[in-house]
């Protein structure tokens, strides 16, 4: 049972927002007049000693150390004496536990934010310079309309964008204050919550000590974002993956991002993107399954809560790896950008054929339904789209005319996407120096 209720193998993690959080909890109780000047600085040089032991790793986990409250209120004890047995008073593992958690995650959070940042800054930086490489737009992963291929990029920079966004948000709800909330009831020796609030930086102090207890609606939220972040992630790496492949040719990964096969000698396997895909898979399990052990719990602490740990822990260093691994592959990818405009084709421009109609003062369905027609001809004599002559047209519409030539070029089309948010060379500078400016603002 001591092995089956223990944490220490996984919450020793916050040894550092543990001490930290009691070092700000003796200043209260000696504000309270519970302990005096001489034991608050001997709790604060032995804190202090703890802190150089695990940072050293020299600290000694014994048995009996069921989690990293007990380990270190111990190794207090040990450094100490008696003094020690005064620093819990008042205090709760329950409000304890969540104050380090908070502490730690908080910190996590803004460790996270920055590469995502760095991240989006790479992403950036490389539609900036191949701003003018063209190649085909896919939907229903059928080609679609022809699109640059920084377009792309800052497709999936903007997601992670507001990432960065939510989890900023999420922080803000992180950094309130639980302790002082004892393990239900509150606090009854007058702690001053505010002077604990300030030592340890928090924004806000909880309202109710039943909830700050009991709740960990910021650890589902870090889950969940979390999943919603390596699902962009892994969408982003489905592409790169068929990008990759020798049907597309678009690109290359780096050696350092790919691996050999054990039998095939001429494979050279995104190993990187496959493993950030499955990553996706491993923290929606993370996250759906915290979920199911919250709906059932009643009100304030339940033992079921020990599991929220290892899955925050989990979630963390998954998505850690996953966004400095994507760093590294966007940095290092190689593009063809033979490859990408050889797979542009006549039949990706039949909406333009549509709009040119359009231009002419044709409604756009019925523009739309001509522009079938000549696909369908094109079709029945087997040759592209471009090939068709203008009396092969005019069974579509009369409306065609020499000029109907304009609409074969690629550059021609993408430049017509002029409004905001579109493909056209302009547009594209506009969104690269929006992310610029929202990268300095989110960097500060």
């Amino acid at each position: 049972m001591e092995k089956f209720n223990a944490s220490i193998t996984y919450d020793q993690r916050m040894w550092a927002a543990d001490i930290r959080g009691s070092q700000a909890f003796v200043k209260g109780l000696h504000k309270a007049g519970l302990v005096t000047q001489e034991e608050m600085e001997k709790i604060h040089t032995g804190l202090d000693k703890i802190f150089g032991e695990w940072s050293n790793s020299t600290f000694q986990i014994k048995p009996g150390d069921e989690d990293i409250h007990t380990a270190n209120e111990r190794r207090l004890k040990e450094l100490i004496g008696e003094a020690a047995g005064k620093l819990h008073t008042g205090r709760s593992r329950n409000d304890q536990v969540v104050t380090d958690m908070r502490l730690w995650l908080r910190d996590g959070i803004a460790t996270l934010k920055g590469i995502a940042i760095e991240l989006i800054n790479t992403m950036v930086e490389r539609a900036a310079v191949e701003i003018d490489i063209l190649f085909p737009g896919y939907t229903h992963m059928q080609r679609a309309q022809p699109i640059r291929w920084s377009h792309w990029i800052l497709s999936h920079a903007v997601a992670l964008s507001r990432d960065v966004e939510q989890v900023e948000e999420i922080r803000r709800r992180v950094n309130v204050l639980p302790l002082g909330s004892g393990a239900i009831a509150g606090n009854p020796f007058n702690i001053d919550r505010e002077l604990l609030r300030k030592e340890l930086n928090f924004d806000g102090i909880s309202i109710n000590s039943m909830d700050a207890t009991g709740q960990r609606d910021f650890v589902a939220e870090f889950l969940f974002w979390g999943s919603m972040c390596l699902m962009h992630l892994s969408k982003m790496a489905e592409d790169l993956i068929l990008y990759s492949t020798k049907e597309f040719s678009f690109v290359s990964l780096s050696d350092a991002y790919s691996t050999g096969s054990s039998l095939m000698p001429q494979k050279k396997n995104a190993d990187s993107l496959e493993l950030i895909r499955s990553k996706a898979g491993r923290v929606f399990g993370r996250c759906a399954g915290f979920l199911m052990t919250l709906k059932g719990l009643p009100s304030t602490y339940n033992k079921d809560l020990q599991e929220d740990k290892e899955a925050m822990f989990d979630v963390y260093d998954t998505v850690h790896a996953v966004l400095q691994v994507s760093t590294g592959v966007i940095s290092t990818l190689v593009v063809n950008q033979k490859a990408m405009e050889a797979a542009l084709s006549p039949d990706m421009l039949a909406t333009d054929l549509a709009y040119y109609l359009v231009r002419k003062g044709v409604p756009f369905r019925e523009a739309h339904s001509c522009s079938g027609k000549a696909v369908y001809q094109a079709e029945l004599k087997n040759i592209p789209l471009n090939q068709l002559t203008v009396e092969d047209l005019h069974t579509a519409s009369p409306l065609f005319g020499s000029d109907v030539s304009s609409v074969w070029n690629y550059t021609s089309s993408v430049e017509q996407y002029t409004a905001p948010g579109g493909t056209a060379k302009s547009s594209v500078v506009t969104q690269i120096e929006h992310m610029r400016t929202w990268l300095k603002e989110h960097k500060e």
